[in-house]
């Protein structure tokens, strides 16, 4: 009930972000409105690439489940992405976490229960 509904990433250039997010992470994109392009994760979860504010590096970070982080970060650098911390290890019960860059500069996070 009181989840997230909706996440705005920054971007500098909308169409460059969700082909980057499409490609990582198989988000399914809407390009309806070229300056604000909407996603929805496979989760059904979604939101949109916003250019009315500034990519961050710091500041709250958002991290997506992933399968293998390992694999999930070496198509992030392939794609344009920077790593800024390889795969973690947090606990045995709360798993693994990554953090990198995207094309755009924004910070965000991986995590992984294996």
């Amino acid at each position: 009930m009181h989840g997230f509904c909706h996440v705005e990433i920054p971007t500098t250039d909308p169409q460059k972000s969700a082909e980057f997010y499409h490609q990582i992470f198989d988000w399914e994109i809407n390009k309806s409105e070229p300056q604000y392009i909407q996603f929805t994760t496979p989760d059904n979860e979604g939101g949109g690439f916003t250019t009315t504010s500034k990519p961050a590096a710091d500041g709250v970070i958002l991290y997506i489940k992933v399968g293998d982080i390992e694999k999930k970060l070496q198509e992030i650098e392939e794609a344009g992405g920077k790593i800024v911390k390889g795969k973690t290890g947090i606990s045995p019960e709360f798993g693994f976490f990554a953090l990198f860059f995207d094309p755009c500069g924004n910070q965000l996070g991986i995590w992984s229960r294996t």
